[in-house]
């Protein structure tokens, strides 16, 4: 080899320096490594001792855990109920708040005698006076006790539908008398007169006899359904 092509001593000083660099950042990268493996594998292990230590301390204090025989066991299917469209419960929501008003004058469609009545002005007086007198059966009720005047008013028209798509005709709305009301006055009493005068399933109502409820509560006939006969005028 020639003197020209003999790498000068700076030169290999240089690479050496180089090389050393490399191998102490390799070192150095590889260090850095183990320690962050080292690191998450103390994590996992401790999470694995605390979540062995909370199931050993479950199992001592629920104690021996038996499986129950599946000789006599009995599967119940439940009957899921039917879903309800929510578009027609908001429907039937906005009708309601907008058909029964806590504003409308009934009491001028009410009959000033010993019992307060309604009647729709096509039906016979003698249909109030059967109502009073209990010709009719009574076949279902509505309590309206601790409702809030909204909930009452829900309550009642969706009463009054169920009933008369049963075919019922004469049922009882207990209101109350208000006893419990601020001023020891009776509020759902009279917005239910209103709310019933407002309803086109109501022919008639009269205040329960002593026996049903008196004053606290109303006999109120429906509309007949598709088999049921109409009140005789």
């Amino acid at each position: 080899m020639s003197h020209a092509n003999k790498p000068s001593a700076n030169t290999t000083l240089r690479d050496f320096a180089d090389l050393k660099r490399a191998l102490n950042n390799a070192a150095k990268e590889a260090a850095a490594r183990a320690e962050k493996e080292k690191a998450e594998r103390a994590k996992r292990e401790a999470a694995q001792r605390s979540q062995e230590a909370d199931s050993a301390l479950f199992k001592k204090a629920v104690g021996q855990v038996n499986a129950l025989p599946t000789s006599d066991r009995v599967t119940h299917q439940t009957a899921k109920p039917k879903p309800v469209p929510a578009s027609r419960q908001l429907d039937e929501k906005a009708v309601l708040q907008e058909s029964l008003s806590d504003e409308f004058d009934v009491e001028s469609l009410l009959e000033t005698d010993e019992s307060l009545s309604w009647r729709r002005p096509e039906l016979g007086v003698d249909v109030v006076r059967k109502l009073r007198r209990g010709v009719w059966a009574l076949q279902a009720e509505l309590d309206l006790h601790g409702l809030r005047t909204d909930e009452a008013r829900v309550q009642t028209s969706a009463f009054l539908r169920e009933a008369q798509l049963k075919g019922l005709r004469c049922v009882r709305i207990v209101h109350g008398k208000g006893l419990g009301s601020p001023g020891r006055q009776p509020v759902l009493k009279d917005k239910v007169k209103r709310w019933l005068v407002q309803s086109d399933r109501v022919l008639a109502f009269v205040q329960a006899r002593a026996d049903e409820g008196g004053v606290g509560a109303l006999i109120v006939l429906l509309q007949p359904g598709k088999s049921g006969p109409s009140p005789s005028n």
